[in-house]
């Protein structure tokens, strides 16, 4: 038992030291814990004394990142903001005053926003402070700083008109407190009809008529194709109508109608370009109104704070509407020519099988007016001083119609009875080697010419029956159905324009009244067969000139009347006196009030403008395209440039039966050559009559030259005679040129030339070589061929050879320096002249000729002029023929 208990005692005395030994291990542990969590402890309180320093620091770091970040964003918006209001309000919508000017917005450019201040940022450049208004909405001014509202309506108003053209912002002033005072600065343009003030009581009036735009404008002009005329006028390029800006500067309270209309301008007026500028009146609170704010110390702008500009300078304000007056007085400027073309890709796209159409400039409402030339109207009728822009108008036509109709739907035939040379251009030219497919005739500086008119009429004619036979023979009766039973006909509509036509039909000679009885069969059954005549005149005797033809005038039922244009409309129309520059008045009902339509006719007469278009179409024409026939009544033709004497040939083997001497270029259409046959008839001479030496040089040169190409070397001879000093060097040029062919005589030798021929003309096997005698003022041989040349006088041997020489090859050319000179060498006043075939008269009036030279009585309707000849040959003529000699050919 006591064993027992002591193992039991020892085993407990062991567990009590384990547990003893255990305890004291932990507790060694955890006193080295508590020193380490001491440790711990004051190392966490080091750090944690530390940390409001660090984060203090990185805090600072932090928040001065931010506002770096922060002016830089700023600074950046702010560049941003004023690069956009820069775009916004380019030019004079935001300039400083001192740098200020006009600045105009193109025509499909909006105006931009009006700047009337500046919005401070801190740290940035301040910002403009816009308002939108033009095209954009209505501005709606309050506060108690009256000064400063006053500087804020002329800015938006000067602004306003210097971003518009000239005549495009209109201004309605109502001030019933200051009767105007506050505008008093823009009055000038009241001179222009741009300024209208409103006296007390009138501001009903003028909410009314305000609406009745907005009405028109919405019903006629956007006419539901467009939302607004902003739209209108980037879709179109064009504006047809001004922007309208009401200023309302306080007055009474308002009664319920004009309330009602007031508010229906605030929201619909901005869309038809109708603007409000309030001061004392409450507008509506529609988006479209700006409200601007001003306070002794405080100014917003849609309640934004702003700095307000100071107000313009009294003296630019004056100044500016001054010279936009005198621009509106002088007349808007013309549009662009490109306006009236269509897409470089839709050329030569149109049919003219049924008439002509065109554009020929903008209407009141924006639509482009149209001309057209078919069955109705057939034909024109243009007038206007000078001026007044005539021949702009017909360039500006021609242009629309050349680039929608090619070469094969359309002709043009251009004739300037005025000195000038604008038509030249459509034609071929030393400056420009370019020309107009489409022309095929230009006569320019025929004032004196009116032959040509004449000529041309005479073709025209001769194409209506080469056209109306046409039709007859496929039974058909207008262009439209010829066309379309002939297809590869050549039937082209052709369009003939005769500027100062007046002159053609001026005096009461033959030609006058040929011209007259061509213009009105022309005029009556030309519309049929697409042929239609254009008449312009500058001079009011030029249209009194048709009023004796009723039947004549009938048929000109297009009319265009410039500014200031009479007897064009109708009697009661008087439209073209009231319209501005670079307009007119088009009217397609014979000048009747109801057809009026007025066209703004834009810019094309300036040779740039007009030469790019000719380029691109030139660029276009067909390959075998020639170039227009050019008449220039100044020019004097060259015989090496004719087509007659280029196509002239010696044949192979003998002679010519029946050689021809050119003498001049017809004034005709066709550009050919006064023709005078040589057969072996009896009569085949040719006399040329008058004292000008250098025009009867130049004919007997023509004749000659052209006579000995026809032959070859040896096998033609020509005598010259020369008995004039003044002659001497054009006929010894001529006598150089035909070398070993070519004889020389003087007035000394001319009598043994006379004898030789003379006799030789008898004798039996004389040679039958061609022998043309070229005979320089046979005149003054006189003395010398009344002394004797073998058995006959020199002047009896001259007649021998004017009358027999033809039938045996000899033919005279001769110029006499009179018609009684010629007689008396012809054997005296009773003599017979049938050996003188053919004449050309120079300086010779028609009444010298007399009967035995011309047929009838009294001789031709002739008056002489400057290197211009009357042509008659017995054989061919039955009236005269006017030539202009060929230039010296050296």
């Amino acid at each position: 038992m006591a064993d027992v208990r002591a193992r039991l005692v020892t085993r407990v005395r062991g567990m009590l030291s384990e547990a003893l030994g255990a305890t004291r291990t932990r507790l060694a542990t955890a006193e080295s814990d508590l020193a380490a969590g001491r440790d711990r402890l004051a190392r966490t309180r080091r750090a944690a004394a530390a940390v409001p320093a660090r984060v203090g620091a990185a805090r600072d770091r932090r928040l001065a990142e931010i506002d770096a970040r922060h002016t830089a964003r700023l600074a950046e918006l702010a560049r941003r903001a004023a690069a956009a209001a820069q775009r916004e309000a380019p030019g004079a919508a935001s300039a400083p005053w001192d740098r200020w000017r006009a600045t105009p917005a193109g025509r499909s450019e909006p105006p931009g926003a009006l700047r009337v201040g500046t919005v401070r940022l801190d740290g940035a450049e301040p910002v403009p402070a816009l308002v939108p208004l033009l095209d954009a909405g209505h501005a709606h001014l309050a506060g108690r700083d009256r000064d400063g509202l006053a500087a804020v309506v002329p800015a938006l108003l000067l602004r306003s008109v210097g971003r518009a053209d000239p005549g495009a912002v209109r201004l309605y002033g109502y001030d019933p407190e200051h009767l105007g005072g506050g505008l008093a600065g823009f009055a000038p343009l009241g001179t222009a009809g741009l300024l209208t003030f409103v006296g007390p009581g009138g501001l009903g009036r003028l909410l009314d008529d305000l609406v009745e735009q907005i009405r028109r404008i919405n019903a006629t002009v956007l006419a539901g194709e467009y939302g607004s005329l902003r739209e209108l006028a980037a879709a179109t390029g064009r504006r047809p109508e001004p922007w309208r800006v009401a200023v309302l500067l306080g007055g009474d309270e308002l009664s319920r109608h004009e309330r009602g209309q007031l508010d229906r301008v605030a929201r619909t007026g901005a869309a038809c370009g109708v603007h409000l500028v309030v001061r004392g009146i409450e507008l509506p609170g529609d988006p479209t109104v700006t409200r601007i704010t001003v306070e002794p110390d405080d100014a917003r702008v849609a309640g934004l704070p702003v700095v307000l500009d100071a107000p313009p300078p009294p003296a630019l304000v004056t100044e500016t509407c001054r010279t936009v007056a005198s621009r509106v007085a002088a007349g808007p400027p013309p549009t662009p020519f490109t306006d009236l073309l269509p897409p470089p890709d839709e050329y030569w796209r149109e049919d003219s099988a049924h008439g002509l159409s065109a554009p020929i400039g903008e209407g009141p409402h924006g639509r482009q007016v149209l001309l057209t030339l078919g069955d109705y109207p057939p034909h024109a009728l243009i007038g206007g001083p000078s001026g007044t822009g005539k021949t702009n108008l017909i360039f500006a036509w021609i242009g629309a119609l050349a680039a929608r109709y090619s070469p094969a739907e359309l002709e043009f035939y251009l004739l300037d009875f005025k000195e000038g040379v604008s038509f030249a251009r459509f034609a071929q030219g030393r400056r420009d080697p370019s020309w107009l497919p489409h022309m095929r005739l230009v006569g320019i500086n025929v004032n004196t010419d009116r032959e040509f008119g004449l000529a041309l009429l005479r073709f025209l004619a001769e194409e209506l029956r080469r056209r109306a036979d046409a039709a007859k023979k496929h039974e058909v009766t207008k262009l439209a159905e010829l066309r379309a039973v002939d297809p590869d006909g050549h039937w082209p509509r052709i369009v003939a324009v005769v500027d100062e036509f007046q002159a053609l039909l001026a005096g009461r000679d033959v030609v006058a009244r040929e011209a007259a009885d061509l213009l009105e069969d022309l005029a009556r059954r030309g519309r049929s067969q697409g042929i239609h005549l254009v008449l312009a005149s500058q001079d009011v005797r030029g249209i009194e000139a048709l009023w004796g033809r009723p039947a004549l005038v009938a048929q000109f039922t297009l009319r265009i009347a410039l500014p200031k244009a009479l007897r064009i409309l109708a009697e009661r129309n008087d439209a073209a006196q009231s319209l501005p520059r670079h307009h007119a008045v088009v009217n397609a009902e014979s000048g009747l009030a109801e057809g009026n339509e007025v066209a703004r006719i834009p810019s094309a007469s300036d040779w740039e403008t007009w030469s790019e278009l000719q380029h691109r179409l030139w660029r276009m024409r067909p390959q075998d395209a020639a170039p227009a026939r050019l008449f220039d009544g100044d020019a004097i033709p060259k015989l090496a440039d004719a087509p007659d004497f280029r196509a002239l040939t010696a044949p192979e083997q003998g002679v010519p039966r029946s050689p021809v001497a050119l003498l001049g270029e017809i004034i005709d259409v066709q550009s050919r050559s006064a023709a005078l046959r040589l057969p072996r008839a009896p009569g085949r001479n040719l006399a040329v009559l008058g004292t000008r030496v250098d025009e009867a040089c130049a004919v007997l040169d023509a004749a000659a030259r052209s006579l000995a190409r026809q032959y070859r070397p040896g096998t033609a001879r020509f005598s010259i005679a020369c008995l004039d000093p003044d002659a001497d060097p054009a006929a010894r040029a001529l006598y150089e040129d035909l070398e070993g062919d070519a004889s020389w005589y003087d007035e000394e030798t001319v009598p043994e030339l006379m004898a030789e021929v003379g006799d030789g003309l008898g004798a039996p096997g004389a040679a039958r070589t061609p022998h043309f005698l070229l005979l320089y003022a046979v005149d003054a041989a006189a003395a010398a061929l009344a002394g004797k040349a073998g058995t006959r006088t020199g002047l009896e041997q001259l007649r021998r050879i004017l009358h027999d020489g033809p039938e045996r090859r000899t033919h005279v050319l001769a110029w006499w320096r009179g018609v009684a000179r010629m007689r008396v060498d012809l054997g005296g006043a009773g003599a017979r002249t049938d050996q003188i075939g053919a004449w050309v008269a120079l300086d010779v009036q028609g009444g010298e000729l007399g009967s035995s030279l011309y047929p009838g009585s009294g001789g031709p309707d002739w008056y002489p002029r400057p290197w211009r000849g009357l042509y008659f040959d017995r054989a061919v003529h039955r009236t005269g023929q006017v030539i202009i000699p060929y230039g010296p050919s050296r």
